[in-house]
């Protein structure tokens, strides 16, 4: 069975990326080194291809509903042009996977899945709606890139006519991008440093690279594969489906992102998520104090010095 393609593969050939297979796609692991790569994101700005993601169209007037009967974080928060980060959850309390939500309109939502779980989780969402929602599986018209690091919005800046600097995180913006229109810029990525996941339609999507390389060139921009993608996230202490968290894990064990359970009536809300907060044990070593700590001492009128001399 051959493997599947994103539509930037020529130009990972090209640039002599080292090829893997990940999860029955052919993608790119490193170009010039996982060390190199992980460090230009840090200083300066990298371009990722991570067209291998799943996207999920959720529309109707029971879009949010059924959004909530999936997710364990409240999606009513999220406003027109916002996103959210959530765990999609099964009927144990484990986690199916984790996305982002993107709101598109009063009632459009775009859902970005893990590319290992593409299938799965549109399966799951279908499965598990009875409120009607319109569920549309749209992961071969995107394409998507991500332009990671303290450069990156001024490189997406520079591709477009929309004003992007003043996005806020999380945020959603959509306009023309290197020439291509219909695009989505949102102000998200998972890296740990600021700059833009951008949605293009795949079938315009193959000139967008080069042109996202020149416009980044000023700014010290390297392609980026999934070696150091790994190694960022890490870092940045996000967590990995499979491995820090699965179907067997509930969010309140899968780290502090998807740590917030729901708080409104009628949510899909298993078992794992209902138990009450115990009150604090106070320590038998230790008095449980209640009420304001006590005064610091003064400081140390004579600052000390590190190290010896």
């Amino acid at each position: 069975m051959s493997l599947l393609r994103t539509p930037f593969f020529e130009h990972h050939v090209a640039a002599g990326a080292r090829l893997i297979d990940f999860g029955g796609w052919e993608m790119p692991v490193q170009y010039s080194g996982i060390s190199a790569e992980h460090q230009a994101v840090r200083r300066a700005v990298g371009l990722f291809d991570v067209s291998h993601m799943g996207e999920v169209r959720v529309r109707g007037p029971q879009a949010l509903a059924a959004l909530e009967h999936l997710v364990c974080n409240r999606v009513a928060d999220v406003a027109i042009g916002a996103s959210q980060y959530a765990a999609l959850m099964n009927d144990n309390g484990g986690i199916v996977d984790d996305l982002f939500i993107y709101r598109l309109g009063e009632e459009d939502y775009l859902v970005c899945v893990n590319a290992s779980n593409r299938a799965k989780d549109f399966a799951w969402m279908v499965a598990h709606n009875p409120f009607g929602a319109d569920f549309v599986d749209e992961g071969d018209h995107w394409a998507q890139i991500a332009v990671q690091g303290r450069h990156g919005p001024a490189v997406v800046q520079a591709l477009t006519d929309v004003s992007v600097l003043g996005a806020a995180r999380g945020s959603i913006t959509p306009g023309a991008f290197a020439g291509v229109e219909g695009c989505l810029m949102a102000r998200t990525g998972y890296t740990g440093e600021d700059g833009f996941e951008v949605f293009i339609p795949a079938k315009d999507a193959p000139q967008v690279w080069d042109r996202v390389v020149a416009a980044g060139a000023p700014f010290g921009l390297l392609p980026i594969g999934l070696g150091a993608r790994d190694t960022l996230r890490l870092e940045a202490r996000n967590v990995l489906y499979g491995n820090d968290i699965s179907d067997d894990n509930v969010p309140l064990r899968g780290g502090p992102q998807l740590d917030r359970a729901p708080r409104q009536r009628g949510v899909h809300r298993p078992r794992a998520l209902g138990r009450p907060q115990r009150e604090p044990t106070p320590s038998p070593h230790r008095p449980h104090r209640r009420g304001p700590h006590p005064p610091r001492p003064p400081a140390d009128p004579q600052p000390r010095r590190r190290g010896g001399g």
